[in-house]
């Protein structure tokens, strides 16, 4: 496996990676019509977007010259944020890569330049329903801060996102 920052090329391989793993990680938590009308097309445009700005910070996984998986990360964008509280955006890995050992090197990835990045801290949301996510962070040492809850509307479901934290070195 290899990680690495990601460039303009990668956009259509990491929305391509971004709606398979929604499309399998969410089935049962987000409606099926709302993960089968995912596009591709619209995500490789944001992404293409979001590299050429450079923000959120975005590597790449690859085996076997294959994109695999990718991280997101940067600045909290939380209202009550410290200036030195880093944020994870986002983290995705192919199903068939989950327990490979993709999602703790990228996190390991990111972990190392938010700590370069001067951070102290670090953040993150994700689904409560998402178990495997949720699993996956404790591991990696967050702890889950119940009092910062807060609701979204995905496909006509109401669902829970919680916020996540843990120091850094």
């Amino acid at each position: 496996m290899f990680i690495r920052p990601a460039v303009i090329s990668d956009a259509r391989d990491i929305a391509q990676v971004h709606v398979l793993t929604w499309q399998s990680a969410y089935r049962g938590v987000v409606p099926d019509e709302y993960l089968q009308a995912l596009s591709v097309e619209k995500r490789a445009a944001f992404w293409e977007s979001s590299i050429a700005r450079g923000t959120p910070e975005l590597w790449v996984a690859e085996h076997e010259s294959l994109t695999v998986g990718w991280i997101s990360f940067g600045p909290s964008r939380d209202a009550d944020a410290a200036p030195d509280t880093g944020e994870l955006e986002a983290i995705y890995v192919l199903p068939e890569h989950w327990t490979t050992g993709t999602g703790r090197a990228l996190w390991q990835t990111a972990k190392a330049r938010l700590e370069q990045r001067k951070f102290s801290s670090v953040t993150l949301w994700v689904l409560e329903e998402n178990e495997r996510a949720t699993r996956f962070y404790h591991a990696a040492g967050f702890a889950c801060d119940l009092s910062s809850r807060k609701q979204h509307d995905i496909g006509g479901k109401r669902l829970w996102e919680v916020r996540y934290t843990r120091q850094l070195e």
